[in-house]
């Protein structure tokens, strides 16, 4: 509505610096019963490393390669040479770009030099000392804190930042403790208070309980209250660094019998309860189905139970969730350090930068701007210079000019604000012209909201400087100071405001003031989105419903407006009289918009081809497509529907692609109108049947009842339509804000399915040719959402992308941030489960598709960043839709990487 795991395999986290290894090299997890093997690692060096560590080899010199042997439970370094064969073409690649980049800096490749000699130093420390604590006693197999499993699990944790309480630590704790144990009877914290007490949330109620009730049987405490003494040594080992406590910790909740095993019952227990937490309503229904696959894995036996030792196996097995993508840890901390803020100690230097960066970014915006502000500026000017030469002005004085310039710009800013909104007018412009390419058309509401400003500074000037000083300094003229304004105002001088008011000129503009303060005030956000507690009779001034309806008083004030401008006091010629003529064209583009629209909307009424009502309220409509409707994917159109209320219409992004056969799109209900949409197509679905997604369903064909009826228009222009220029594209869609960007992914999926036609056919694809449409070789998708549910939208489309893309050119990142990040407790054995199932079925738990969904939120910066890795001197198309909060950290990012990375990306934001 215009209201992820990756196909690349490549995750993100906090961290802006990134692991070496690759799946052939890296290795972390306990050793036990693994076969013998060898191993290597290679690690990349400068030109001055190559030509000490191997002389004769010039081509393969810059790497080093170490071989492990791995028997049984040992490790031994079994050589270290030079590599000569299987180079890594994108690691060496991406090396000599960066070395060729920095070749003038001979200071820079020593520092690389040493930094890599002690890096390879440092690898070999670490693989002597994995190998000496994998000869320790059996008795000691889970003292992993300081080994390889240990960096590569970093899991298990009951107290993160996002509880609250990592930060403060125990005395927070204790102040929430005297806080919570004071309103009980027996001053003793109970069972029900206890994740509070330590930072959890409310949402992890049932979890912390059964953590509680785990902690008491290790400590031997009977009963659902603890004093704090107790809840010291609670807190003392929930909040161990050590892998073993957290291991075991999460074992003893597990193990609600305390018998040292655990049943297919207890993982159940388990798995519903982090599903509750996390809020993975699905997965808690398959809790059953899911804790009998845990066991088929870990118990091949049958024993019916598992131990410690098989849950670790489980938790290392787990993929780790840290950044992995093929480049070596040198470029990405040389590119960290290129993007850390500059401290530019002279002010004009860096003053000068930030103007610089800014207009390299909104130049389009600035021009528009500054010839907005020139020609009102030079209207204002006009008009003061003409009135400061009449005889009015030694009547009035400078008021009188300073009301007429604001009149003056008030009458060209009211007949520009009709523009932006002429949204055929603005959709021909951009598609079949190349004003595009200066003109901003994606700021067009931007504009409009900016020109409405300029209308306020305007009445204000206007009404202000006559009510304020024109007037009382006509009233108290003397009658020889008056003299020269009788042909204006009668033989008679007016002796009170009321004379003016009682005016057609003061009529009009009085009603015209009051007409624009409730249209403005109502399309404010807090009244549009219906952001103000309200009572609830007040409740009706507020929503989209008194925005749209407000909005159309403008019919009223264009009416008295010309009435106004022909009703003046000080002119009397007609030609004088300007505000018709600027109103005229504006006022007939616009009529002529609104007729076309009426027309092209009424001919042909769509048919609804299928409903479907999925879960987080959203409701997606198939419907046919007219004659002659020809769309780009991103773009968006207005929807009416005659049982809800045959005057609003509403725009939304069209889902379905310019190849498919139909037209579809998928309204969340936000609103009045959305909701009354939802309840009357819901009446005349049915549950859904048999292996269909959604909650309700209904289809053309079994229909009896008939669906209520569609209007439409469009389609309409959205800055996601000029994706197809850009080589590499980074959509980002927030919930239902994916709606855009499930298009551009169908609409390259077609294209892609249209090129293999061609070859097949034995056509040739051109893919140099400039005027070719569709250019995109290389597409990032973030979706990011707060709902399990919301992956059943598009889940058809996921799959189809993951099975059809073979060349990878979709890269899909799913994202529920409902899950808490890697690392917490409460997502551990929900990550386990996901591994173990998509690597079984193929499915991923969270969203039900063949992507496998990340947790949490994305790290925006590594995103950026990655990309930037991947395709240095490109142009970077980033594509938003969704909330505002996330547009400026988007938008920030995007102008970083731009000025301090050959890669350049530009930012466009989907309005609303």
């Amino acid at each position: 509505m215009r209201s992820e795991e990756g196909r690349g395999g490549y995750i993100e986290n906090n961290s802006d610096t990134e692991s070496i290894g690759s799946d052939k090299s890296a290795f972390s997890g306990p050793l036990a019963n693994k076969r013998a093997s060898k191993k290597s690692a290679r690690f990349n060096l400068p030109p001055e490393a190559a030509v000490t560590s191997s002389s004769n080899n010039n081509d393969d010199g810059g790497y080093v390669e170490i071989t492990l042997d791995i028997r049984d439970d040992s490790v031994a370094v079994h050589s270290v040479q030079g590599a000569l064969h299987h180079e890594d073409p994108e690691l060496s690649l991406l090396a000599k770009k960066t070395l060729e980049i920095n070749n003038k800096s001979s200071s820079f490749r020593s520092s690389l030099f040493r930094n890599t000699s002690s890096h390879i130093k440092q690898v070999s420390q670490e693989l002597k000392r994995f190998a000496s604590l994998t000869r320790r006693p059996s008795s000691r197999r889970f003292d992993r804190t300081k080994s390889a499993a240990a960096h590569a699990l970093k899991g298990l944790k009951f107290i993160t930042t996002k509880t609250g309480a990592a930060g403060n630590g125990w005395p927070a704790v204790e102040k929430r403790y005297n806080e919570l144990a004071i309103t009980t009877s027996d001053g003793l914290l109970h069972c029900s208070m206890f994740g509070e007490c330590i930072g959890m949330n409310k949402e992890s109620k049932e979890f912390a309980g059964e953590l509680f009730r785990g902690l008491c049987r290790k400590h031997n405490i009977s009963g659902d209250s603890i004093n704090k003494a107790q809840l010291k040594e609670f807190w003392d080992q929930i909040s161990d660094e050590s892998f073993d406590s957290r291991l075991q910790t999460f074992f003893d909740m597990v193990d609600t019998d305390a018998d040292g095993r655990i049943t297919e019952e207890e993982v159940k227990e388990i798995i519903s309860l982090s599903a509750s937490a996390n809020k993975l309503s699905n997965i808690q229904k398959q809790a059953e189905e899911y804790a009998a696959m845990i066991m088929e894995e870990l118990d091949p036996d049958n024993a019916g139970y598992i131990m410690i030792h098989n849950l670790e196996t489980l938790l290392l097995q787990a993929p780790n969730q840290s950044v992995r993508v093929g480049d070596s840890r040198i470029l990405s901390q040389m590119l960290s350090q290129k993007l850390k803020p500059t401290q530019e100690n002279n002010p004009l230097r860096k003053c000068y930068q930030k103007i610089k960066y800014f207009l390299m970014d909104n130049w389009q915006r600035v021009w528009i701007m500054l010839l907005w502000l020139g020609i009102v500026g030079g209207l204002f000017a006009y008009k003061f210079v003409q009135y400061r030469n009449k005889a009015a002005y030694d009547v009035m004085g400078y008021c009188v000019c300073i009301a007429k310039g604001g009149a003056e710009t008030l009458k060209f800013n009211m007949a520009l604000i009709l523009l932006p909104v002429c949204r055929n007018t603005i959709t021909w412009l951009r598609n079949k012209t190349k004003l595009g390419l200066v003109v901003p058309f994606d700021d067009n509401l931007n504009f409009h909201k900016v020109i409405a400003v300029g209308i306020g500074i305007g009445v204000i000037l206007h009404g202000g400087a006559h009510l304020t000083c024109d007037f009382p300094r006509l009233l108290h003229a003397t009658e020889e100071e008056y003299e020269p304004m009788k042909p204006y105002f009668g033989d008679e001088q007016p002796d009170n405001y009321w004379w003016f008011v009682k005016g057609v000129e003061g009529v009009t503009g009085i009603i015209m003031v009051v007409l624009m303060v409730i249209a403005f005030t109502l399309a404010t956000p807090w009244f549009r989105r219906n952001k103000l507690n309200l009572p609830k009779p007040l409740k009706r001034l507020t929503g989209f419903n008194a925005f749209w309806y407000s909005h159309h008083l403008f019919i009223i004030v264009y009416t008295l407006l010309i009435v106004h401008g022909i009703k003046l006091y000080l002119t009397k010629k007609w030609y004088q009289k300007t505000t018709w003529m600027y109103l005229a064209v504006p006022m007939v583009l616009y009529a002529c918009e609104r007729l076309t629209r009426a027309l092209r909307s009424s001919i042909e009424p769509v048919k609804i081809l299928k409903v479907a009502v999925y879960p987080g309220n959203v409701l997606a409509l198939h419907m046919s497509k007219p004659q002659g409707f020809k769309y780009k994917s991103g773009q968006y159109m207005f929807v009416n529907c005659a049982a809800v209320s045959p005057f609003e219409w509403h725009p939304f992004s069209i889902t379905s692609s310019p190849g498919d056969d139909y037209l579809s799109v998928h309204i969340r209900t936000l609103g009045d109108w959305t909701r009354q949409l939802k309840t009357v197509f819901s009446e005349v679905c049915q549950p859904a049947p048999a292996g269909k997604s959604g909650l309700l369903r209904a289809e053309r064909e079994n229909n009896s009842r008939g669906f209520p009826k569609i209007l439409i228009d469009g389609p309409y222009g959205a800055p996601a339509q000029d994706y197809k220029k850009y080589d590499v594209v980074l959509l980002v869609g927030l919930g239902i804000g994916a709606t855009p960007m499930i298009s551009i992914v169908k609409d390259i999926i077609n294209n892609m399915k249209s090129e293999d036609n061609n070859l097949e056919s034995g056509l040739t694809v051109n893919n140099n040719n400039k005027n070719s449409s569709f250019n995109t070789r290389k597409a990032y998708f973030y979706w990011v959402t707060r709902e399990q549910g919301s992956f059943e939208w598009f889940k058809g489309i996921m799959n189809e992308v993951a099975e059809m893309d073979e060349k990878r050119v979709i890269e899909l990142h799913n994202y529920c941030t409902s899950v808490y990040e890697e690392g917490d407790a409460r997502s551990a054995l929900i990550a386990m489960l996901q591994s173990l199932h998509h690597a079984k079925n193929g499915v991923d738990v969270v969203s039900g598709t063949r992507v496998k969904s990340h947790f949490a939120k994305p790290n925006w910066r590594q995103v950026y960043k990655r990309i930037a890795l991947h395709h240095p001197d490109s142009r970077i198309g980033v594509f938003y839709c969704g909330a505002p909060a996330l547009t400026k950290e988007l938008r920030q990012l995007a102008s970083d990487f731009s000025h301090k990375t050959s890669t350049k990306f530009e930012f466009h934001k989907e309005n609303f």
